[in-house]
């Protein structure tokens, strides 16, 4: 048997695993199967805080538009069409003469 097809053939039976050197072999193994699971937990928070965010876009737009629309239903409130309209129907109307303005003039005696 070739060196190659043997080192294959050591490799596939798992004898890295069992040698006399084998806690070298197990010291790395242990430390990429840690630094494979702390970047699966990374990612999967990564997943969490993306679709958090995802969330957090959707209501502040929807709140957006709905201040929008509450923007437009008091301007359209504060029209003097709409007051008088609804004055209109209390029985009031519109003065004919203008205000009068009051002036007050202080005397130092």
């Amino acid at each position: 048997m070739s060196k190659v097809k043997k080192g294959i053939y050591n490799f596939l039976r798992g004898s890295f695993l069992t040698d006399e050197y084998a806690s070298k072999n197990w010291r790395i193994i242990i430390f990429v199967v840690a630094l494979l699971l702390f970047m699966i937990n990374s990612a999967h928070s990564i997943d969490k805080k993306v679709i958090q965010i995802a969330k957090l876009n959707k209501k502040k737009r929807k709140l957006r538009a709905e201040y929008v629309d509450t923007g437009t239903i008091l301007m359209r409130m504060k029209m003097e069409s709409t007051i008088r309209g609804k004055v209109k129907k209390r029985g009031l109307k519109p003065a004919k003469t203008p205000p009068k303005k009051i002036k007050v003039i202080y005397k130092n005696d």
